[in-house]
């Protein structure tokens, strides 16, 4: 990478590339080049889950003055502009096979959040002001913990959009089968009955 295309940022290991146009910082640009498994990002609803356990982490430290309401709103905007779809997917890079507790993922969000802040208060990006990743984003908060509780928050969301639907479906979709093939007969199933023949309409229906 280029210096025509790319910003320098920092981390504890020291100054690394990152292209210009992302909102990652240097953790997450590590993580790219420690973890290049198989192409595969995070799901959008686990990045979703993430941005709204950001933002009720600053709020709740907000409330408790542990974080200066200028950088908690400035924090809580930015997560409302990942939630709004402002901050598109490809600021989330990160390979779903990666560390044991999803730290990069975690680091990820944060870097992502500060640097949106920085835009919002019109600094530098990678400069960490006014918002820090791990001292104001990730504050009070620990991959061990927010990991797991995306995960699950995402499967609740994808639960009652995705698969609650999909099992409606289903199953209209085996009563619309059950009445045209009501008087299709064919061998029955052995397990939940004698092998004696059965309507394909009553197999459809859940019906022995």
């Amino acid at each position: 990478m280029s210096s025509g295309d790319g910003r320098m940022e920092r981390d504890s290991l020291g100054p690394v590339a990152v292209p210009q146009d992302r909102l990652w910082g240097a953790s997450t640009q590590r993580a790219l080049a420690n973890f290049p498994r198989s192409a595969l990002p995070m799901h959008p609803a686990l990045i979703a889950s993430l941005a709204r356990i950001k933002l009720a982490a600053a709020r709740a430290n907000r409330q408790l003055g542990l974080l200066p309401a200028p950088l908690a709103d400035l924090i809580e905007q930015a997560c409302q502009d990942i939630l709004a779809g402002r901050i598109g997917g490809e600021h989330f890079p990160v390979d779903v096979f990666q560390t044991g507790s999803g730290t990069s993922t975690n680091t990820n969000l944060n870097e992502v959040i500060a640097n949106r802040c920085a835009q919002l208060a019109r600094r530098p990006l990678g400069a960490k002001d006014p918002v820090h990743p791990n001292d104001h984003v990730n504050r009070c908060q620990s991959s061990n913990d927010v990991f797991p509780s995306a995960t699950q928050l995402a499967a609740l969301e994808l639960q009652a959009t995705r698969l609650a639907p999909a099992f409606a479906r289903l199953a209209a979709g085996l009563r619309t089968k059950a009445t045209a093939f009501a008087e299709v007969v064919t061998v029955a199933r052995t397990h939940l009955q004698d092998a004696t023949p059965i309507t394909v309409g009553r197999r459809c229906a859940g019906r022995p």
